[in-house]
């Protein structure tokens, strides 16, 4: 595991997950279904969290949104379900959890945009929000964005700077506005009485240097937990190697407890990509572990045939889809690495430090693939069931080094 020193924070818990301290980093993701379809909203969450989040966001925006919680929260416990649900306010968040008490119970955390909770009445409406928490004994998230900064204070910040001998850049002033926003809102919950142990902050931006930059301060100047991510991350490619690239600097930096990557999804696209982004920046960074992982090799003139390709998806499809059975079974079957190599050139030495590995024969090479664990040679496979084979050698070693008892065994897909 990774030695990244991670910053110091208070630990708060939002539900049964700890968050902060010297808990582990949190994935979390958020549903996109109208929150007042209850059937919809729990399959997505039960989706969600069977992907791996740890956390769930949901959108309560309206009275019907507000109604449909308790028989969603009560759906979900029902089937054993118990992730705890963080509850999304803006505009009219101080009205809902004022007016639907069963709501607020059965959420496990508020996110409060401290920008988007009214006007002149801003900062009411959020102490009322801090109230329900009090009230509930809730945790609440601070959520700074920048696409709803609070625009008096960015008005108020602008106006001081321009008065300045020598004034910042208006960039530089946005990112003084985040801060002071997130910093500002926190002493304003603690001094309604809210405990510094119920409070976590974000302070998202959709630019990379932006988001790093702004992390980088708060991180100096509080002592809560942080939510780390980009907001409006972007679809595809880009959400993906953005979001990546932002948490990957900050994560390394100890910076971070609880992460989103805030992918925006082709319509009908798999929501719960976004879970399956943030695992693997943390696995690829050492800090956990989620899955067995697979080295592969990118292929080139030497590996014409595209055997070792689809049989690096297969495994890695095989070892995703075994999970869910394997974690229960294998606790520690998620630190595993298969290599399945295409070539004589990397080949055999990937595979030997993998923990089990195969290196298939490229182009006009022996057709024969040898197989090593843990560093030996083990067998060599030929033929044309070299896959299935290979398959097979891999269940038994996951069983005879990570089961908790010799001989203890689980069912395999054919």
């Amino acid at each position: 595991m990774s030695n990244i020193n991670r910053r110091k924070s208070i630990q708060v818990m939002v539900g049964s997950v700890p968050v902060g301290g010297d808990a582990p980093i949190v994935v979390q993701s958020m549903t996109n279904t109208d929150t007042a379809d209850v059937e919809a909203t729990y399959e997505q969450i039960k989706y969600l969290h069977e992907a791996g989040s740890e956390l769930v966001r949901i959108t309560v925006n309206n009275s019907e949104a507000a109604e449909a919680v308790p028989a969603i929260k009560e759906k979900l416990l029902s089937e054993g379900i118990t992730v705890p649900i963080v509850g999304d306010f803006h505009y009219n968040g101080h009205k809902l959890l004022t007016k639907y008490p069963e709501t607020a119970k059965a959420l496990a955390k508020f996110r409060i945009n401290p920008g988007n909770v009214g006007t002149k009445t801003r900062d009411e409406n959020f102490c009322t929000i801090v109230e329900q928490a009090i009230k509930y004994d809730k945790p609440v998230r601070i959520g700074v964005n920048w696409g709803s900064l609070d625009q008096q204070l960015l008005a108020d910040k602008m106006d001081a700077n321009s008065k300045l001998e020598n004034p910042k850049s208006s960039k530089q002033v946005m990112l003084d506005t985040m801060v002071e926003s997130a910093k500002r809102s926190a002493e304003l919950a603690e001094s309604v009485g809210l405990g510094s142990d119920k409070i976590i902050i974000s302070c998202k931006m959709s630019h990379v240097q932006d988001v790093v930059t702004v992390y980088e301060r708060i991180a100096e100047i509080v002592d809560y937990p942080l939510h780390v991510g980009l907001t409006e991350a972007g679809m595809g490619m880009k959400g993906m190697v953005a979001s990546s690239a932002a948490l990957s600097v900050l994560l390394q930096q100890g910076i971070g407890d609880t992460i989103r990557v805030s992918l925006t999804p082709k319509p009908g696209g798999d929501r719960a990509e976004e879970v399956r982004v943030c695992q693997q920046v943390l696995q690829s960074l050492g800090i956990r572990n989620f899955v067995p992982q697979v080295t592969a090799c990118p292929g080139c003139g030497r590996t014409n045939s595209t055997y070792f390709q689809e049989l690096a998806e297969e495994i890695q499809d095989y070892l995703r889809e075994m999970m869910p059975v394997w974690r229960e079974v294998y606790p520690d079957v998620a630190e595993m690495n298969v290599a399945v190599m295409g070539c004589v050139v990397n080949g055999p030495g990937e595979s030997r430090n993998a923990n089990i590995g195969i290196s298939l024969p490229g182009t006009f090479e022996e057709p024969k693939a040898p197989v090593y664990m843990d560093g030996e040679h083990h067998t060599t496979l030929r033929g044309d069931n070299i896959g299935q084979e290979f398959r097979e050698i891999l269940d038994n070693y996951v069983m005879e080094h990570y089961g908790t008892s010799k001989g203890e065994q689980v069912a395999v897909k054919d």
